[in-house]
């Protein structure tokens, strides 16, 4: 039986800490603030309930593979996991509505076919047909196995772009998911559709590579699903499932160091002074907010210094019931996805954002039904370059959001009770991210830019786990940094993955 020390109580962090647990060791977990959860947060207030982190779950595969695992209460016995009739409502600048079905690729075709008109399904569709072969390519090296010492291959691009010839001239090919839209999509509705994907996983469309197009395809073959009460159920689930399993948890526990001996981790120290022995530490937290860990100052994928964006949300408490008929998610594209992004990137707050609405129909987030709870969310640049924490620039952005999801919500100001901003400013300040950036997946091309630290650091027997490590953000790839550390742990650096 070995000590290991986990640093955080982040979804990564925790799905790590139960698997560790089941395979028999010591696992104590140490987390600076009062909660766990990591990014995974909520607001109450009044009956109202609103996520303040991820509000939909992608691929929850991985986290029933982590209940089965670790205990004989399967997933769907901790949460009720709900399937919204619909992945999302997408409304375009022009005016334009797609309703597109939850894990439907014909019914997808045929809703872009309505609004785009005849042909613009069948683009969409061979679109997605090469972003399977993407997917299928590089689902086992970028989520199932630790990242290869020699990383190179991975910075090499898989999305098997058309080759386009013209007259007089080379042939031409995307290398960019903002050149598919353009050049393979054709259709300028088709093309705001995927660089709103992009955008919402916090990539630029004008640099991220072809390899993206995974992004949409993951959301519409394995469809969105909503944890019933929030996401943050699924929080305090595998929470719960780490205290049975025997994890031990110490909250208001600040790590300021990891202890090294022999040239391996030894421990933790702790801001108040105290040490923690152990065999192993698993850090489970952005590295600006472990500063003082060996091995970890300038490591890692390449852009790893770069601030990523960060989310500016608008929690809604509404008189008024929620319509029947709603879409779970509304997305409100903006004019300009490139200018858009030009400002989310260069540091600056877009003035036409696109901003995303979760209308959740769940009796458990508002106080009756004649009120509801929506959360209206855009990307915007990191806390720093802005100054997210001005309360005249907060309360300006807010009204601007709020503004553009009238076109989801009708009368949205009229039926406001009141509201809570939320910005990239709570963000650091809760979960350490320099500049409350969130991370985006790991994705294979762009010369590797896009590829995250591996979960095994320096020195010998620090590891890491969550969104800032390999496979990325997101719910499915923090879960599945879980996994891969448990295994290392438990089985050594020739682990290779579940088979």
């Amino acid at each position: 039986m070995a000590r290991i020390a986990v640093i955080g109580a982040g979804m990564g962090a925790m799905a790590a800490a139960a698997r560790l647990a089941v395979a028999g060791h010591r696992v104590t977990v140490y987390e600076r603030t009062a909660a766990y959860g990591g990014s995974v947060g909520g607001f109450e207030r009044d009956g109202f309930g609103f996520d303040t982190g991820p509000a939909v779950l992608h691929v929850p595969a991985v986290y029933r593979d982590l209940f089965v695992k670790t205990g004989k209460e399967p997933l769907e016995a901790c949460v009720e996991l709900v399937q919204p009739e619909h992945d999302a409502l997408h409304v375009f600048a022009d005016g334009r509505r797609a309703l597109l079905p939850n894990a439907s690729r014909g019914g997808v075709a045929a809703a872009l076919d309505g609004a785009f008109g005849a042909g613009a399904g069948a683009r969409w569709a061979d679109f997605l047909g090469r972003a399977g072969e993407t997917w299928a390519r590089t689902r086992r090296p970028l989520l199932e196995e630790p990242l290869p010492a020699d990383p190179a291959p991975l910075g090499r691009d898989p999305y098997p772009a058309l080759r386009r010839r013209r007259l007089l001239r080379g042939a031409r090919q995307a290398a960019t998911l903002a050149e598919v839209g353009a050049w393979e999509l054709g259709v300028p509705g088709l093309a705001a559709l995927l660089d709103g994907y992009a955008l919402a996983y916090g990539l630029d469309p004008r640099t991220a590579p072809a390899s993206a197009s995974v992004l949409p395809y993951l959301e519409q073959t394995f469809g969105t699903w909503y944890v019933r009460g929030g996401l943050r159920r699924l929080a305090r689930a595998v929470y719960e499932r780490c205290v049975a399993r025997g994890v031990e948890f110490v909250f208001g526990a600040e790590v300021a160091a990891v202890v090294e001996k022999d040239g391996a981790a030894a421990g933790v120290e702790l801001a108040d002074g105290t040490s923690a022995a152990a065999d192993a530490v698993v850090a489970g937290v952005a590295p600006a907010a472990l500063p003082a860990a060996p091995g970890q100052e300038g490591e890692g994928a390449t852009g790893a210094g770069d601030v990523a964006p960060g989310r500016f949300t608008v929690l809604l408490a509404l008189r008024g019931g929620r319509p029947a008929g709603t879409a779970h998610r509304t997305v409100v594209h903006a004019p300009s996805a490139a200018e858009e992004a030009a400002a989310v990137f260069g540091g600056s707050p877009a003035e036409r954002p696109t901003v995303t609405v979760v209308r959740p129909d769940d009796p458990a987030v508002r106080p009756d039904a004649e009120h509801e709870a929506v959360a209206v969310t855009a990307v915007v640049a990191p806390h720093g370059p802005v100054d997210w924490s001005d309360r005249a620039l907060r309360v300006r952005y807010a009204d601007l959001l709020v503004a553009a999801a009238a076109a989801a919500v009708p009368e949205l100001a009229q039926r406001t009770l009141w509201r809570e901003v939320r910005t990239p400013a709570e963000t650091e300040r809760e979960t350490g991210a320099r500049g409350g950036g969130v991370p985006a997946p790991a994705l294979a091309g762009a010369g590797g830019r896009l590829l995250h630290p591996a979960n095994s650091a320096r020195p010998r027997g620090l590891y890491r786990a969550g969104g800032w490590s390999h496979p990325g953000g997101g719910l499915p790839h923090a879960g599945m940094s879980g996994a891969l550390v448990a295994g290392l742990v438990v089985e050594g650096p020739g682990f290779r993955g579940s088979q």
